[in-house]
C-alpha cells in the first residue's frame, strides 16, 4: 500500500510538473492607446530552438479574455496535446472585432490581426508567418475570427467560426451592434462592409482553409447555412459541422476540440 500510494503521488506531481502554462499578459495598442489582455497557454516542453504554431481563440459577447480558460478547462490541454500556443486576447465588451466606424477608440480589427500578433511573435518563439497561424471564436468571436481571417489572409492561414454571428444585418437592434456600426436604417453600406457573409469574394478555391460550426437550436444557424451554401456555391472548400445544439457553453466545449484537431492537421500540412 506504502508503495502503491508513493507511486500515485509520483504521477500525479510529475502531471501536475508537466501541465500547460497559462499566463495573463498585458500587450499595448497603439492605435487604441492603451493596454489590453490576453490570456496566452503554452504547452510544457518546449524546446529551446522550437518554434510553435499559434491559434488566436476569440470570446464572445459581453466576454473577456478569460472565458475559454474559465468555462472549458480541457482548453490549456489542447497547447499540451498539439504542441502550439493558444492566445485568448480580450475583444472587449461588444466589439464585434472590427474597427469602428462610428468610435475611433474601438479598432479591434487593428489590434488582433496586427498589435497583438505582432507582440505575441516578438514575446514567444513562434512560426512567425501564416502558415503557423489560425484563428477562431465563438459568436462574436466567430464572425470576428473569420472577418479578420478573410480580410488578412497574409496574417492568418486558416480560420473557424462555432456559432458566429456570420451575418449582422438580420439583428439591427441586438448586441450593440448600432453603437458600433450606426444604425442599420441609416449606415446600411457599414453593415455590407463588416458582415463576413459578404466578404467571400476575398476567397479563392484554396486560399484559405476554413471550420465553420453552429448547433440546429441556435438562432444563429440560419446564418450559418447561408454562408455555408454561398461557399458552395462558389466553390470555396471548407467543413461545415453542424448537430443538435443551442447558443451555449456545452456546446462550444463540444465544437472546440474539432476546431483544434483541424488547425493542428493544418499546421503538420503548412509545415
Amino acid at each position: 500500500m506504502k508503495y502503491l500510494l508513493i507511486s500515485l503521488l509520483f504521477i500525479f506531481s510529475n502531471s501536475v510538473l508537466k501541465a500547460s502554462k497559462v499566463d495573463t499578459v498585458s500587450t499595448y495598442s497603439s492605435s487604441m492607446r492603451k493596454n489590453i489582455k490576453a490570456v496566452v497557454i503554452t504547452p510544457y516542453a518546449i524546446k529551446s530552438s522550437e518554434k510553435l504554431p499559434v491559434l488566436y481563440l476569440l470570446h464572445g459577447y459581453s466576454g473577456n479574455q478569460a472565458d475559454w480558460i474559465s468555462k472549458v478547462k480541457e482548453v490549456a490541454g489542447y497547447a499540451d496535446q498539439y504542441k502550439l500556443i493558444i492566445v485568448c486576447p480580450d475583444g472587449n465588451f461588444s466589439s464585434w472585432y472590427f474597427d469602428s466606424p462610428v468610435d475611433p477608440t474601438w479598432k479591434y480589427e487593428t489590434y488582433v490581426s496586427s498589435e497583438l500578433v505582432s507582440w505575441i511573435d516578438s514575446h514567444y518563439k513562434t512560426i512567425n508567418n501564416k502558415s503557423g497561424r489560425a484563428i477562431t471564436g465563438l459568436s462574436m468571436g466567430g464572425h470576428g475570427a473569420l472577418f479578420l481571417a478573410l480580410k488578412h489572409q497574409d496574417v492568418f492561414g486558416a480560420a473557424g467560426s462555432m456559432s458566429g454571428g456570420v451575418d449582422l444585418r438580420p439583428f439591427p437592434l441586438n448586441w450593440d451592434l448600432s453603437k458600433r456600426l450606426g444604425s442599420y436604417a441609416e449606415f446600411p453600406e457599414r453593415w455590407d462592409n463588416n458582415s463576413v457573409i459578404n466578404l467571400t469574394h476575398l476567397l479563392t478555391s484554396k486560399t484559405l482553409p476554413l471550420i465553420i460550426d453552429c448547433g440546429t437550436e441556435d438562432f444563429f444557424f440560419p446564418v450559418n447555412v447561408k454562408l455555408h451554401q454561398k461557399l458552395l456555391d462558389n466553390n470555396i472548400p471548407h467543413d461545415f459541422i453542424t448537430r443538435k445544439g443551442a447558443h451555449n457553453w456545452e456546446y462550444w466545449s463540444n465544437a472546440i476540440s474539432y476546431q483544434v484537431l483541424f488547425f493542428s492537421k493544418f499546421f503538420k500540412i503548412a509545415a
